[in-house]
């Protein structure tokens, strides 16, 4: 899948993050899931840039000037005078698991293809070599939104666009409508030329009793090149009329597993840009993840990653 031409444009939000920790202090960062995958893109060396919306606050231009020093591109993201990123909380319940709360209401990325500008990101969508997004990104948009961006993906992918979708699905973000969610969901996969889903989020939303059936359901869109994550049990490959299970290499007892499904994600699209087979880019995913999980937050530090 090697190609010359054109960048891989991640569309998504990235919001505030607020973790606890251990000495139960929150520190401040960002994150989220396109922004996460589209800096890991950088690292590899892939052309990258974010499509999304921020305010014009201090914090979205920090936002900013972190995708600025990891090298991804910022001319798709709009910015709405007086309106404020997302925010997201991440605490431990007391049996140790990690609680996410979300605060997304008015965040300016829900009205992206609402905005007076969004034919800037249409238009930006039109000339890259693949766009990226998830299920949390459909999530964010209303219906008129959806519509909007559904199409523009539609006329990218004629336009020899690869489509490269994670289902991400995240319950509280559809306000548990499922009707809603499925129909959306099936809207988008027949518009997906690469679907990267993790088993545990398929099996919630439409109930597959396994990988392999969640590779028959994806196929039956016509999508030609599938990986389903199954966190510490691998991974399932199908695509050309064969399927493969690819264990990971180690089994790693995360020290935070937050971003994992982001870092798998990029380090396999990575590898299918520069040419690699998929069961090498399945390999290479694992390691990305297994790197991703030994480190606290969704972006590891930049000096950790050159180590592995």
């Amino acid at each position: 899948m090697a190609e010359t031409q054109g960048r891989v444009v991640a569309v998504g939000e990235v919001m505030i993050e607020l973790a606890r920790g251990a000495d139960a202090r929150f520190s401040l960062s960002c994150g989220g899931d396109a922004f996460n995958t589209a800096i890991y893109l950088a690292r590899a060396g892939v052309d990258v840039a974010l499509a999304s919306a921020l305010g014009d606050d201090a914090h979205s231009d920090r936002i900013l000037a972190l995708a600025a020093a990891e090298g991804v591109a910022r001319d798709l993201v709009l910015r709405v005078p007086g309106r404020l990123p997302g925010v997201y909380l991440v605490d431990v319940d007391p049996s140790g698991g990690r609680v996410f709360h979300h605060w997304r209401e008015g965040a300016p990325v829900c009205t992206l293809f609402e905005l007076p500008e969004w034919p800037r990101i249409a238009e930006g969508l039109m000339h890259t070599r693949m766009i990226y997004f998830s299920g949390i990104t459909l999530s964010l948009f209303s219906n008129n939104g959806l519509g909007r961006f559904l199409a523009v993906i539609e006329f990218a992918r004629k336009n020899g666009a690869k489509i490269a979708f994670d289902g991400n699905y995240r319950p509280r973000g559809w306000a548990g409508d499922l009707s809603r969610t499925r129909a959306v969901f099936m809207e988008a996969l027949k518009r997906v030329d690469i679907a990267l889903p993790s088993f545990e989020d398929e099996a919630l939303l439409w109930g597959d009793p396994s990988p392999e059936a969640t590779v028959n359901r994806l196929q039956a869109f016509g999508i030609g090149e599938i990986v389903v994550k199954n966190g510490p049990n691998g991974a399932l490959f199908a695509a050309s009329g064969r399927s493969e299970h690819a264990p990971v290499p180690e089994v790693i007892d995360p020290v935070d597993p937050t971003a994992a499904g982001d870092g798998f994600n990029a380090g396999y699209l990575a590898a299918r840009i520069a040419g690699q087979q998929p069961l090498n880019a399945v390999a290479a995913a694992h390691r990305l993840a297994g790197q991703v999980i030994r480190h606290r937050g969704a972006i590891m530090p930049r000096a950790d990653a050159a180590l592995h």
